[in-house]
């Protein structure tokens, strides 16, 4: 479980592809104070395992799915990426409740300057759409962001300096592909709304959330 609180910028130091695989080797600093095998890495917001390390950089596979579900395969050796460390359970939680699990990408379309603040519009598809809303959370490239606006098919989020200064976005241009992943809260809300009755003999409809139950219960 991340937090979308990037910790550090770190840097690809070499990809080896396989046939629909890739074995990459990232340098890094912060991410490395405490590693361990195993560990969660999320790179540019997708949820990695850490399979060796040294003090400078970390090796993680990406997968066949991983690869079609994100960005990762466009990298190159050079290329720049968001780093996090899973949080702590004694942590403070400063962004949102980030997965690593990429729902998919999304394409900026718009980089517009506002004062100290840039705008970034980003078009998406209507899977990834339908759990956008306003004033909420998505995490972009890993980085815990919140949505300003939503329009047909796009979405846009304003970055302060400090964002811009300590993560890859600032960096990115109109035309360029970026990992999206969704609130998991509003997911899970929706499985539950339409997951069919559970009933049993004593208790007919029991285990059934319906928009009827919640406003009879003060929602």
């Amino acid at each position: 479980m991340f937090t979308g609180i990037i910790e550090e910028v770190g840097r690809i130091k070499s990809i080896k592809k396989g046939a629909a695989s890739a074995l990459l080797t990232i340098e890094a600093s912060t991410v490395l104070e405490d590693i361990n095998l195993g560990d969660s890495i999320a790179v540019n917001g997708v949820c990695l395992t850490a399979t060796e390390f040294s003090d400078s950089s970390f090796t993680a596979d990406v997968m066949h799915e991983t690869l079609n579900r994100s960005s990762l395969g466009s990298l190159r050796p050079g290329s720049s990426v968001n780093l996090e460390r899973a949080m702590k359970a004694d942590g403070r939680f400063g962004g949102h409740i980030v997965s690593g699990h990429i729902d998919g990408t999304g394409l900026i379309s718009q980089v517009k300057d506002d004062d100290n603040a840039v705008w970034y519009t980003i078009r998406a598809s209507e899977d990834i759409m339908r759990y956008v809303v306003e004033k909420g959370s998505i995490a972009i490239d890993g980085i815990s962001l919140t949505v300003a606006e939503v329009g047909a098919g796009y979405f846009k989020v304003s970055i302060i300096p400090h964002t811009g200064e300590n993560t890859i976005l600032s960096a990115k241009q109109a035309g360029d592909k970026v990992n999206l992943e969704n609130d998991i809260i509003g997911k899970y809300v929706e499985k539950l709304m339409n997951s069919p009755a559970e009933t049993s003999p004593a208790s007919p409809g029991a285990g059934c959330i319906t928009e009827s139950f919640l406003i009879e219960n003060g929602f």
